[in-house]
């Protein structure tokens, strides 16, 4: 087991893949009326926590992620069939309010400057680690990537009308210790089992099983809605929803925890599930689905997913309607979106974006026609 340190990234999707990566990733992260007050938002709806070892079993929480799935290299060698591995997590960041007063700055839990609102409370910022790594140099072992996020804090002043520095908005963040490690082995010939394990380590302090705020508490030393993303330019990666049936007992034998791999894919190369391995079939052809893309993610999806071309953008919330979720949005008080659009700088871009949308976007979200399709004899 060899320790890497973390690459640079090589190959990676783009486009529709990124968008259905940052709509997983942001699930759950904050939920209508999208307000601090609001008690459904007084916990973290997300998917996905890896907590620290020493405190998971305590909060009933996971502390690793394994995916597994199968590359198809059609016949190229191993040395010659790249992979670029991304996982990546949000990382809880505490804000802190100061105000200046005569004696100095003091925390507060708001602070109001110039009609603009400022609350302490909690955000995120994502955080990735990126692997490349050749088919051969992963074949019968594992090579590990640490993670390592050095723990920080940030000031950002809080300026009146005049410049005036009234008070200021300190964020800190928690170090963050663990590993990523990747492993293949051969199934049949050309095709490889792919392992992505994360595991995380931080030192955590030991929770209070009766407490009801631990498990936020330990959320400040978590991978947060933890996701794995694989490409590969010179393989393809085998759906395990729809298999060829030479690879279904392969892919029956694939043990996923706490995640589940779709394919994902912006290549508009389309091939058989027998094919050289220069294409990427993108649906059911009775050979199997391929694609150059997986998504591992806590959400569980089908492959190919997409966002639809009429959501305006994100909401955090998939198991809602985005037309209940924006006239919900729209509807709010003004001392109600105030309290939002302080809260959290994406909650105030979901009010910005909202409020910015015209007669012919609100009606596209009152119901799409995908697709027509004959009426059988029997319906």
């Amino acid at each position: 087991m060899d320790d890497v340190t973390p690459a640079e990234r090589t190959d990676e999707p783009a486009g529709k893949a990124e968008k259905i990566v940052r709509t997983c990733l942001y699930e759950g992260y904050l939920l209508w009326p999208y307000r601090r007050s609001a008690l459904k938002n007084t916990k973290r709806w997300t998917f996905g926590g890896v907590f620290p070892r020493s405190c998971a079993d305590t909060l009933g929480e996971a502390h690793r992620m394994r995916t597994q799935v199968l590359l198809d290299t059609g016949g190229r060698p191993a040395d010659r069939t790249e992979v670029a591995v991304r996982v990546r997590f949000l990382h809880v960041v505490d804000r802190g309010v100061v105000r200046e007063g005569p004696g100095g700055p003091e925390a507060v839990d708001e602070l109001t400057v110039d009609g603009e609102r400022h609350l302490a409370w909690q955000e995120a910022t994502e955080r990735e680690v990126s692997v490349p790594v050749r088919l051969d140099t992963v074949l019968g072992r594992t090579v590990r990537t640490r993670v390592d996020v050095p723990a920080g804090t940030d000031r950002e002043p809080v300026l009146d009308a005049s410049g005036r520095a009234a008070g200021a908005l300190v964020r800190r963040w928690n170090a963050l210790r663990g590993t990523v490690e990747v492993g293949a082995e051969p199934v049949a010939d050309g095709v490889f089992r792919l392992t992505v394990r994360v595991e995380n380590t931080t030192p955590c302090p030991a929770p209070d099983p009766v407490d009801r705020g631990a498990r936020e508490a330990a959320c400040a030393y978590a991978f947060v809605s933890t996701h794995t993303v694989l490409h590969s330019r010179t393989g393809r990666f085998v759906s395990l929803l729809d298999p060829p049936g030479r690879l279904r007992e392969a892919v029956s034998r694939c043990e996923n925890q706490g995640t589940w791999p779709v394919l994902v894919d912006d290549d508009t190369d389309t091939g058989s599930g027998d094919g050289d391995g220069d294409g990427a079939d993108s649906g059911g052809s009775g050979d199997g689905s391929f694609a150059r893309t997986v998504l591992s993610s806590p959400v569980t999806l089908y492959d190919f997913p997409e966002v639809a071309p009429e959501s305006p953008g994100d909401l955090f919330d998939g198991t809602e309607i985005d037309r209940l979720l924006i006239l919900g949005v729209m509807s709010l008080t003004e001392e109600e979106k105030r309290e939002a659009r302080a809260c959290d700088p994406r909650a105030r871009e979901i009010l910005d974006r909202c409020a910015g949308l015209g007669p012919d976007e609100l009606l596209a979200l009152h119901g799409t026609i995908r697709e027509f399709r004959p009426v059988g004899e029997e319906a």
